[in-house]
């Protein structure tokens, strides 16, 4: 996969981890979901609240638990700073724009 990619996965599993709120909320959140992104697919796989492994590129006989599917653009979206509105969290996004949730 893209050293892009790959840098995008360290930078998640960074800000994830050192995150004081994910800490206390998902301390004992344990599963494995998929972003698809268009372009591309990575597998998060989150145990005990912490981000154990990312697996960007993953078969397509790999397992997950959920996916949270969407073009690009949304995922930018999603990305910005302050979002625009219906792409500040998955429930909105998946009800007015493209993201599709599986599992």
């Amino acid at each position: 996969m893209s050293t892009e990619v790959e840098n995008w996965a360290k930078k998640y599993e960074d800000l994830t981890n050192g995150d004081e709120t994910i800490k206390a909320m998902a301390k004992y959140y344990t599963c494995s979901f998929m972003f698809d992104m268009e372009n591309a697919k990575v597998i998060i796989e989150m145990h005990d609240g912490k981000v154990k492994n990312i697996n960007t590129n993953p078969s397509p006989l790999d397992p997950y638990d959920f996916a949270l599917r969407a073009s690009a653009n949304t995922w930018r979206e999603f990305g910005q700073p302050m979002p625009k509105p219906m792409y500040h969290g998955i429930w909105s996004a998946s009800f007015l724009k493209d993201l599709k949730i599986e599992g």
